[in-house]
């Protein structure tokens, strides 16, 4: 039962309100609030999983929702001016639905890479349905948008999902590979910057910080008494 549900979380439900948060967002803007999925883990892990929240989890979880802040409101915190609130509250619902997809998995016994797949096929017809439902022109669609698809398909959860495993089993240190993620945000502004040209906005870059620090301090660990 868990199977079917992880795929009507991921990929359907969670990638249409993520694109449309991109719809709604500027690029620079949306990914760095998704990226605050982790702390969002923490507090559904402890409500759904009866995990204790440390102190140090309170407070990351304050730093990285207040970067969260700093990034909708272009730095205007006191403001609270949001450039599209529906935006902002989409981006925020797909942290919900990332979080809750990786405490389903933690019911699911199947090979990562299998499950996968299962939810791949899972939501296939289903975003058929919705496609049909929306009056996608099958048609006019161009080679560009296809190639889009089919990119969000390979590299958003597929080969690199398969490349994380594969990576993780290989190293003889599973933190330094984990602390890798922490640049991948940065990464993605760069590449927003260059590649396509967005204008990136000062506040969006101290917002990421104090996310990414947020994660920092809740992968501390105390140190054990001697």
């Amino acid at each position: 039962m868990v199977l079917p549900i992880i795929g009507l979380i991921n990929p359907l439900a969670y990638y249409l309100i993520l694109f449309k948060a991109y719809d709604l967002l500027p690029a620079s803007q949306a990914q760095p609030i998704n990226y605050s999925w982790a702390i969002t883990l923490t507090l559904m892990a402890a409500v759904f999983l009866k995990q204790k929240i440390r102190p140090q989890d309170w407070f990351a979880c304050a730093l990285g929702y207040l970067g969260v802040v700093v990034i909708a409101t272009k730095g205007d915190v006191l403001g609270l001016q949001f450039d599209s609130p529906a935006g902002v509250a989409l981006a925020l619902l797909s942290t919900l639905l990332w979080a809750g997809y990786w405490i389903l998995n933690t019911k699911n016994t199947a090979d990562p890479v299998v499950g996968v797949l299962l939810g791949f096929l899972v939501a296939l017809p289903f975003a058929f349905a919705v496609a049909i439902y929306e009056g996608a022109a099958w048609s006019s669609i161009t080679l560009k948008g296809w190639l889009a698809v089919s990119y969000v398909g390979l590299f958003e959860m597929g080969i690199t999902f398969v490349l994380w495993l594969s990576a993780l089993k290989l190293t003889q240190n599973t933190a330094r590979i984990s602390n890798l993620i922490f640049a991948s945000p940065f990464i993605s502004l760069m590449l927003l910057a260059t590649v396509i040209g967005e204008e990136i906005h000062p506040s969006t870059l101290v917002g990421l910080v104090l996310i990414v620090i947020g994660l920092v301090v809740q992968q501390l660990k105390r140190k054990p008494k001697a």
